[in-house]
């Protein structure tokens, strides 16, 4: 099977151009390439594939092989992917996901994709078991106790912002993201009894009022460089809790992205770069 390696700010997966190649049992591929010392090495798989209702499909799998419906990070290297590779000469593309069709903007630098724009869509509030679109007209009537939600993990009781941009994520603001300890209470989120479909943790540090820091322990996957679905919802978890204003930085392990909420659409806007890495040949 031929592969690309390609990540944004950190976040890697094994890319595979299925209108070349053909992944049968792909969660077993997946959990195959992601294996860092017997594998690839990758957060991942997704797969390129065509679509009968946008430009492209992306079709994602976690290192553990479970699907993924969404991947901020990786969507913006399959935007790439398709521009550098030669598929398509547009610089506005939609691609389909597990969470919809998303539209990508291609910026260009002598004939390569440098940076992406993607329109996330409008974040979901799911704190207390509620469904509530963020359009700009809804998340202005939301109060304090709609927003936040307790949780008691591991003997201990966090304040968390439930959001989803197509993917589950539990948004907690600490202190200090270096000296928290991700690896241990990460876990510990992703197979709580309030998930059953588990969960991915985002651990954000307010800097000031354009800058988040950021881990995150993504379901399936462990502890990341970055996750642009993350991300996105984490911006939406500060902005509904008035830390920061309509756009900001996020700075995760990997890199920075930039998420601005759309005052018109109600919709989030990320914009990060996609590197490629290598291409090879793996025998399954």
């Amino acid at each position: 099977m031929k592969f690309t390696k390609m990540h944004g700010i950190g976040n890697d997966y094994v890319y595979v151009n299925c209108f070349e190649e053909t992944v049968r049992e792909p969660s077993r591929v997946a959990e195959l390439v992601s294996s860092r010392h017997f594998g690839i090495g990758s957060d991942g798989l997704i797969l390129i594939k065509p679509s009968e209702t946008a430009d492209f499909c992306m079709e994602m799998y976690n290192a553990d092989g479970s699907p993924g419906s969404m991947c901020g990070n990786g969507i913006r290297c399959v935007a790439k992917y398709v521009y550098d590779h030669g598929m398509t000469n547009m610089t506005r593309i939609r691609i389909e996901t597990g969470a919809g069709i998303k539209t990508l903007e291609l910026s260009v630098q002598e004939g390569k994709v440098s940076m992406v724009t993607v329109d996330m869509g409008a974040p979901v509030l799911t704190s207390n078991g509620a469904a509530s679109s963020l359009a700009c007209r809804d998340r202005e009537a939301l109060t304090p106790e709609q927003i936040w939600e307790s949780i008691t993990v591991g003997g201990n009781t966090y304040e968390m912002i439930c959001i989803s941009v197509g993917n589950p994520h539990a948004v907690v603001f600490v202190e200090d993201t270096d000296s928290f300890p991700v690896e241990q209470i990460g876990p510990l989120f992703e197979n709580h009894h309030r998930f059953p479909d588990r969960v991915n943790t985002e651990f954000i540090q307010v800097v000031d009022q354009g800058m988040l820091k950021m881990r995150v322990w993504e379901r399936g996957s462990g502890e990341t460089m970055a996750c642009g679905t993350g991300a996105t919802a984490s911006a939406a978890a500060a902005m509904l809790a008035g830390y920061v204003h309509q756009e900001t930085q996020v700075k995760l392990l990997g890199g920075s992205l930039s998420i601005a909420w759309d005052p018109a659409t109600g919709h989030m806007m990320m914009t990060g770069p996609a590197t490629e890495v290598f291409t090879g040949e793996i025998i399954l």
